[in-house]
């Protein structure tokens, strides 16, 4: 064989273990958990990571699904983004029709909806300090 002949076939079979890789890669690639895993917060006073798992699972704080998405209760199908309700912006500071979504009238007595920041930090700082656990100063959740 020739030089040229072995330069060919050994590019030849290059570009078909490409193709080959790449089809495996598209057919056979992890699935999406069905939640997030970890969700990175980008907020002025620095950056929060949650992890799902260290909440969630019995080996971290064992903590229900509904502690902290507490609408509707009941439902894992029916469960939402906080920013659909808690958003940092003004036009959804009073209850909008995202809101009657899933509540009635009678049930939005408050004329407003906490932003996003507002219902972590009653949420996630009031829970470590109940239990006593996980990070309590703001250096330890917030990082620039």
């Amino acid at each position: 064989m020739t030089a040229k002949k072995e330069l060919h076939l050994a590019y030849g079979i290059g570009i078909v273990l490409l193709v080959i890789g790449i089809l495996s890669y598209t057919a056979f690639s992890a699935k999406p958990p069905e939640q997030p895993v970890r969700i990175m917060f980008k907020v002025t006073a620095g950056k929060v990571l949650f992890t799902h798992k260290t909440h969630a699972a019995q080996g971290g704080y064992g903590i229900d699904c509904f502690t902290c998405h507490h609408h509707p209760e009941g439902d894992d199908a029916a469960l939402r983004a906080c920013g659909d309700c808690h958003s940092p912006s003004e036009e959804t500071k009073t209850a909008s029709a995202s809101c009657r979504e899933c509540h009635d009238e009678g049930e939005l007595d408050s004329e407003e909806t906490p932003k996003r920041a507002d219902a972590f930090h009653d949420q996630c700082t009031g829970c470590h300090k109940e239990k006593d656990a996980g990070p309590k100063e703001c250096s330890e959740c917030h990082v620039l």
